[in-house]
């Protein structure tokens, strides 16, 4: 026998050692920190059987939870921080482009194409709200024909894919492509804060270590255009309730926005909004290939 026993005090590096002879580099490298990591958690913890056990049978829920438009996986990871790490550490803009953040677990479906200026607001419900912006590079220089797909909440806190016989297909969804000079605008409404999923496991573990499932009122985006790096990303809300504790983590200064007021009668009528209505500008720049 040439191997090395198993034994507490030398667990990580006997485990470890079992994929010394991984072919994949990355692999062979995930691998051995992660069961550097795991086994450093068991020995501070000193985690019970009953414990494990426990965790085994977390898992095995968060894995059963899951359905085509439920990830209750993702949903973990985002309560836990890492949807956000890992979005961070793999958009790093150094300042010069849009701040990324977490995809979230609703962009489960292809969102329609919309016209500039058409209402995604499809259930009538909600605060009007002319959402506007312009896409750039990072030196400023608009980007004509860019994409921005863009999905939020209606009124009462839902994506249309969890209410399916209550919201139309496509309720607060859509793509637009950017004029000549970039910009994009739509009508939509104000987005509200909102709790994430809390029926499951996730939502259970939340309960269990006083934590609450809100969100702060956001629109998710994707930019993307040739020759540039796609931006996944949020405008907050700045009135908005929970900037402070996003269940998520998702929040970043420089992602928060005012939706101020506009009463102008014409105005609203050119763009077929009621009158009052609020308007919520973002910008979107990305960095170059």
């Amino acid at each position: 026998m040439t191997g090395e026993l198993f034994s507490e005090e030398r667990s990580a590096e006997v485990v470890a050692g079992s994929f010394a002879g991984t072919p994949d580099p990355r692999l062979r490298q995930v691998m051995t920190s992660l069961v550097r990591h795991l086994h450093d958690f068991v020995k501070d913890v000193e985690l019970t059987e009953e414990e494990w056990g426990a965790a085994i049978d977390f898992l095995t829920r968060t894995g059963q939870t899951c359905t085509p438009v439920r990830q209750e996986f993702i949903l973990l990871s985002d309560v836990l921080g890492v949807s956000m790490l890992v979005e961070t550490i793999n958009h790093r803009t150094g300042g010069t482009a849009t701040e990324s953040t977490v995809l979230g677990p609703f962009h489960m479906v292809a969102s329609p194409p919309r016209e500039l200026g058409d209402d995604i607001a499809l259930d009538g419900k909600g605060t009007p709200c002319l959402v506007s912006g312009q896409v750039t590079g990072q030196d400023g220089e608009p980007l004509a024909g860019a994409t921005v797909d863009v999905w939020q909440t209606n009124e009462d806190g839902f994506y249309d894919v969890q209410q399916p016989d209550v919201q139309p297909p496509g309720n607060l969804r859509g793509i637009f492509t950017t004029d000549d000079d970039g910009r994009f605008w739509f009508r939509s409404v104000v987005p509200r804060f909102y709790p994430i999923p809390d029926d499951g496991p996730v939502g259970r573990l939340l309960a269990a270590t006083g934590r609450h499932p809100n969100r702060p009122a956001h629109l998710h985006f994707i930019a993307e255009a040739a020759g540039h790096r796609p931006v996944t990303t949020h405008v907050f809300v700045a009135d908005s309730p929970y900037l402070d504790s996003d269940a998520v983590f998702g929040v970043k200064d420089s992602l928060v926005r005012d939706t101020p007021e506009v009463d102008d009668p014409e105005r609203a009528r050119e763009l077929g909004l009621p009158n009052p209505f609020r308007t919520l500008t973002f910008d979107l720049s990305l960095l170059r290939a």
